[in-house]
């Protein structure tokens, strides 16, 4: 997979083998409606989309876990389809849809994946050049909180018996990690132990994950949990506990990274910021054009 750095290797990691957009939590509605009455949801997606086309010219998938309409409207999917699906294919790349608890699995079904509607888990097996992405459905139908029942555990220990060369990824919507505004404890995800029962020992090398609105690094049963920011609104965590409540503004996204021997999560915000013009294509290619010490000397030594 190239990267947008047009191939240059200055360190002593290689490039990445794939490098996955991880977005989060749109909340779409029908008509294109403000969540809330105040978040303008569509806008905010339509520059995350333009944010995503320019980070990287062809990631092997977008993956966008969970939450995808606000109220489960067939319209709001429909739409949200509408946005994505255009990127994707000028991108080269796979769409991975993901349930999160304000999602109806009909609606979701019959608008995103062409399917008979059902309120069976939405879960799903991709093969990216050798990168296994494993969707789970965290859902409950009626409910707000998270769960996995034993047929999907089940299930999920039987597509892990098979190492993937690159390992696994999973994406779910609801973290398996604490967060410490009180209100998401409230809606956590049921079955922990059984989910690591399941993935320890196994290939899987991360977990991607949403909900909180808010972003969040952690590890669960030995495995590196990454959740991404809202790309709707997010929470203030700059305010104290319980006081925290939604704002419009740090919305973000995350670029992974998938090395041989680690992965790398980095928020891109969705914003329009004045921004430096030092760094460029043209720099590099001057850099390369340097030996190491060259380099060093260039770049690292203080003046």
């Amino acid at each position: 997979m190239s990267e947008s750095t047009g191939g240059y290797v200055f360190g002593r990691h290689a490039q990445a083998s794939h490098v996955v957009i991880h977005v989060s939590d749109p909340h779409f509605l029908a008509d294109g409606v403000p969540l809330g009455g105040r978040y303008d949801v569509e806008s905010t997606f339509a520059r995350t989309l333009d944010a995503i086309r320019s980070v990287h010219p062809n990631p092997a998938a977008i993956v966008i876990t969970g939450d995808l309409a606000d109220l489960g409207e067939p319209d709001a999917y429909r739409r949200l389809r509408a946005a994505v699906e255009p990127v994707a294919a000028a991108l080269g790349t796979v769409v991975i849809w993901v349930a999160g608890n304000h999602d109806e699995r009909p609606a979701l079904r019959a608008g995103l994946l062409d399917q008979a509607p059902s309120e069976e888990p939405i879960t799903g097996v991709w093969d990216l050049d050798g990168l296994r992405v494993i969707a789970l459905d965290t859902s409950v139908p009626g409910w707000h909180h998270g769960d996995l029942d034993d047929g999907q555990l089940g299930w999920l220990a039987d597509q892990l018996r098979e190492p993937a060369p690159h390992g696994t990824l999973l994406a779910m919507h609801h973290p398996p990690l604490p967060s410490h505004l009180p209100l998401f404890d409230i809606l956590e995800l049921r079955h922990q132990n059984e989910l690591a029962e399941v993935i320890r020992g196994s290939d899987v090398r991360g977990i991607l994950a949403g909900h909180l609105h808010y972003s969040s690094h952690g590890m669960f049963a030995g495995v590196p949990v990454s959740v991404s920011s809202a790309t709707c609104y997010t929470m203030n965590v700059a305010r104290p506990a319980p006081d925290v409540n939604g704002m419009d503004a740090a919305q973000a996204f995350q670029l992974v990274h998938v090395h041989t021997d680690t992965i790398t999560h980095t928020v891109v915000p969705v914003t329009d910021a004045p921004t430096g013009e030092f760094f460029s294509e043209r720099w590099l290619e001057k850099m390369a054009r340097l030996s190491p010490q060259e380099r060093l000397e260039a770049f690292s030594r203080k003046r």
